[in-house]
């Protein structure tokens, strides 16, 4: 095995998601943690890498700082970029793309020149040393450089995951609104639930929540049905270690149930064939059901629920919908820890239930409260 040096790493994640992932980054044995604004830092070797993009299931991608520096214009930009040894990261013969970050920077007003002037000093570096540029690829890259521009300061990574980590694998179907898999892990983790309890997805859509906490409850590492990490097109790449961090490391035990149920079958079935590909079918009860005919009698459960929000998918009867839920939660749920995510904050005052902790979550672009409901049966003051 090559020797192992340690590098300065940013995690990528969604808003809310960042204390959950430095636990995350903890458990694999990152380094000097420090939390970011929808980024984790922290320091680690090519294993901690490997590592990151393969067990992490709240980070969206995998960055290995190169350089850092600060710059008075553009034209010193472009001269800072192109002094950087880049045969010391990829070939000519290896595609590449730019993917830009710009924060109150006077200089660039926009991704699209910062990313077009990095790739031109990448070009030129290229062109003064071997006389050839290697090819921009904006579809399938050989090699991703993120870019990151706060003022007037600048930070060059080598993106070490290619496409989005949320992109498990497993999705072959989807339905009108699904949750990405990141975000779906997060709020699994912010509910508090390890496997622990029974689980309950009672509008699953095409399955993100059920399949992510199926994957929790047996050990399946995020990463598991991945074909390929940019990385992997590295020089250093090991691919002996590599394997050996992908090597199960034996059976994880869970003793209770994951329910998943839909009013809709196109949904349901959709999320069936998601769970075959993730090998999971066996593990999740499905049900076709309307919630409010649902029946399923646990005690001490963790309900996670993604209702419409009334965005991406329209729904005639919001308010009541919600009001629905409430009554549900209620009366046929207590004694069990319910969650709901929804950015149609009017509508959740329908679901009539005292809120026993609130968070702050990105659906996309959609702004949403992810809302605790801790369901007691009988009255509240008599327990």
């Amino acid at each position: 095995m090559k020797t192992l040096k340690n590098y300065n790493l940013i995690a990528k994640t969604s808003v809310g998601l960042e204390e959950v992932l430095a636990d995350e980054i903890k458990a694999i044995g990152g380094k000097n943690i420090e939390l970011g604004n929808r980024a984790v830092f922290y320091e680690g070797d090519l294993e901690i890498i490997y590592k990151s993009n393969y067990f992490l299931r709240t980070a969206l991608r995998v960055l290995k700082e190169i350089e850092f520096f600060h710059f008075k214009n553009v034209e010193q930009f472009y001269l800072k970029c192109k002094n950087i040894d880049w045969l010391r990261y990829f070939t000519v013969d290896q595609s590449f793309v730019v993917h830009s970050t710009v924060i109150n920077s006077k200089d660039f007003t926009n991704t699209m020149f910062t990313s077009l002037r990095t790739k031109d000093a990448i070009a030129d570096y290229f062109r003064d040393k071997l006389g050839k540029r290697p090819n921009v690829d904006t579809e399938n890259p050989e090699i991703v450089i993120n870019v990151h521009v706060h003022k007037d300061s600048c930070t060059i990574s080598m993106d070490s995951s290619g496409e989005s980590l949320h992109k498990r694998g497993y999705r072959i179907q989807q339905g009108d609104a699904p949750l990405n898999e990141v975000l779906a892990a997060g709020m699994i983790r912010l509910a508090g639930w390890k496997g622990d309890s029974d689980f309950i997805d009672p509008m699953c859509g095409s399955g993100t929540l059920p399949l992510e906490a199926a994957m929790i409850a047996h050990g399946i590492p995020a990463g598991k049905f991945r074909k390929h990490y940019t990385f992997e097109n590295w020089d250093d790449f090991d691919e002996q270690l590599f394997e050996s961090i992908k090597k199960p490391v034996g059976k994880k035990d869970f003793d209770y149930k994951i329910y998943a149920s839909d009013i809709n079958g196109s949904n349901l079935l959709n999320a069936q064939t998601n769970a075959r590909r993730a090998l999971v079918y066996n593990k999740i009860i499905f049900k076709k059901s309307d919630f409010r005919d649902l029946e399923i009698p646990v005690q001490n459960a963790t309900i996670i629920i993604n209702p419409p929000y009334g965005e991406r998918m329209k729904f005639e009867d919001l308010d009541g919908l919600y009001s629905m839920i409430g009554e549900r939660l209620k009366h046929h749920f207590a004694g069990n820890s319910a969650w709901i995510l929804s950015s149609s904050v009017e509508s959740m005052k329908y679901i009539g239930l005292k809120t026993s902790a609130k968070k702050e979550l990105f659906n996309g672009s959609l702004k949403c409260k992810f809302n605790n409901y801790k369901l007691f049966s009988g009255k509240r003051r008599d327990i």
